[in-house]
């Protein structure tokens, strides 16, 4: 996360953090899928740049029968392979242009799940519909108040319901966002929790990425009535050399770049 005058860490406002991440990814959705798209599958549920896949890890558990929630879908391919599964899923997202994506894909593969375009702070939902909800890296990230998330996701949950996503793994926020060798170079505290913000010639917030340490992440679970089950942190395949951002197998071997936190309602 090398910074310069438009590249900075600093505070910004929860308006602020949503106007920017919603036209990030309505501007960026048809690169991210370009260059992403192949890697996630139409129908598909990969949980990380690692390639932990839903079909070999089953974080979620058996799908078949139950009403499963994808917060943040992107291009929804993880709640097709759900549908595919047996799973009653319903997949939202803030940013219509990945939903554009998700409709082009449901065409082309004939797997068609309810697509709601909605903020994960304010899910369309009432108390308890939901027996499973899940996303990998949406939402969580970008939102300025993630333990408001938290709750809002334990809302529509029923006891027992679980809830499982996966996060870029907290420590990698001391570290420059570089897959290469000066990406081994620990220049942030990572007790700092100022967000990574990237604004535009005229200074407005254009992409907003929020830290959180793991201490903070299990104080919002445990506060919206969670508990924590397990937490994953997918280990660098042998032969896996594709790059994805920050990510590589320079850096994969060597620590962790992913973190997936499941839970279970109380």
């Amino acid at each position: 996360m090398e910074e310069d005058a438009r590249v900075a860490r600093h505070p910004v406002t929860d308006a602020e953090a949503r106007r920017a991440n919603r036209g990030w990814w309505d501007g960026d959705a048809d690169n991210y899928q370009a260059e992403h798209g192949a890697f996630l599958g139409e129908v598909d549920f990969v949980w990380c740049p690692e390639g932990l896949r839903e079909a070999d890890a089953r974080l979620l558990g058996d799908v078949a029968g139950r009403r499963v929630l994808e917060v943040g879908c992107g291009a929804a391919s993880a709640a097709r392979w759900l549908a595919k599964e047996g799973a009653d899923t319903v997949a939202m997202d803030l940013s219509a242009g990945m939903l554009r994506h998700a409709v082009a894909a449901a065409e082309a593969s004939g797997v068609r799940v309810p697509l709601l375009q909605a903020d994960g702070l304010a899910l369309p939902f009432r108390d308890g519909v939901f027996d499973v909800a899940c996303t990998a890296f949406g939402a969580v990230p970008f939102v300025a108040d993630s333990g408001a998330l938290m709750r809002e996701v334990a809302r529509v949950l029923r006891p027992g319901g679980r809830w499982v996503f996966s996060v870029t793994h907290p420590m990698r926020w001391i570290f420059l966002d570089d897959p290469g060798e000066r990406g081994l170079l620990a220049v942030h505290s990572y007790f700092d929790r100022s967000p990574y913000v990237e604004r535009d010639a005229d200074g407005e917030a254009t992409y907003v990425e929020q830290h959180r340490t793991l201490g903070d992440r299990l104080r919002e679970l445990v506060a919206a009535g969670f508990v924590l089950r397990d937490l994953v942190e997918p280990e660098w395949p042998a032969g896996h050399e594709q790059l994805w951002g920050q990510w590589s197998p320079l850096r994969g071997r060597l620590f962790p770049g992913t973190a997936i936190f499941c839970c279970e309602k109380a």
